[in-house]
């Protein structure tokens, strides 16, 4: 195995190990490894710093929510990065992790999701792996299903450094993503077409730094982020 990946890979392991804190604090990681201590917040409790239309977005004792199907924006791009949040779906919940956005106003074939799915709802039981909770939308799917049933809360870490991206779900790592061997537009390597309003440029061309963005309530079913924060690295 190459060496960067190795050294990619040892940051996974290392999600792992983070506890879940309370409240962000400041900082910054050294030599570019996550540092379980050196946190903030990716929006304020007041929401003052994100971008959204008003009124859409509401935040209340922590807990953010939306009233339609309107994503929330960070106000500044990212690179390099770890992004840690809880989440709590509803019956048939459908929405997402949006990383890497060039542009918020087209957001979809400019961007990566990561999926979040109520995977347990009859509704999406023929769905493909790719829709499930935990994939990188349309793209790659988990390698297993380590969500919570609606109403509880579940914690996801994502690792994003470059073309690699790692997803940890409630403690297991079930995702990743080296976007160099998305060549093409419309199919992913392993042969499944990608969805077609997705289809307009491949994953390995898009930029690897961007706005983050949480998807609101979408498929009529409302979700629930609280804990949102942050931690910038240097690349590997």
């Amino acid at each position: 195995m190459a060496t960067n990946m190795k050294r990619f890979l040892s940051f996974a392991v290392a999600l792992l190990a983070l506890p879940i804190l309370t409240s962000a604090q400041n900082g910054l990681p050294e030599k570019g490894h996550p540092d379980s201590t050196k946190w903030k917040e990716l929006f304020k409790p007041d929401l003052s710093n994100a971008v959204f239309t008003k009124g859409i977005w509401t935040a209340e004792d922590g807990v953010m929510t939306a009233s339609k199907d309107e994503a929330i924006w960070s106000d500044r791009d990212y690179e390099n990065f770890m992004i840690d949040l809880e989440f709590k779906t509803t019956e048939g919940a459908n929405s997402g992790v949006v990383i890497y956005a060039s542009d918020i106003n087209d957001w979809i074939p400019n961007s990566i999701e990561i999926q979040i799915l109520d995977d347990y709802a009859s509704k999406w039981a023929d769905a493909a792996k790719s829709w499930q909770c935990g994939a990188a939308f349309g793209h790659q799917g988990p390698t297993k299903r380590t969500v919570k049933k609606p109403g509880e809360w579940n914690r996801m870490t994502l690792l994003c450094q470059g073309s690699k991206v790692v997803v940890v779900l409630n403690g297991e790592r079930i995702n990743e993503l080296d976007l160099t061997k998305y060549t093409s537009a419309t199919k992913n390597p392993d042969g499944t077409e990608v969805p077609s309003w997705l289809a307009k440029r491949s994953l390995s061309s898009l930029a690897t730094k961007g706005r983050i963005g949480l998807q609101g309530k979408h498929a009529d079913a409302a979700i629930f982020f609280r804990n949102v924060r942050i931690q910038e690295l240097k690349a590997p």
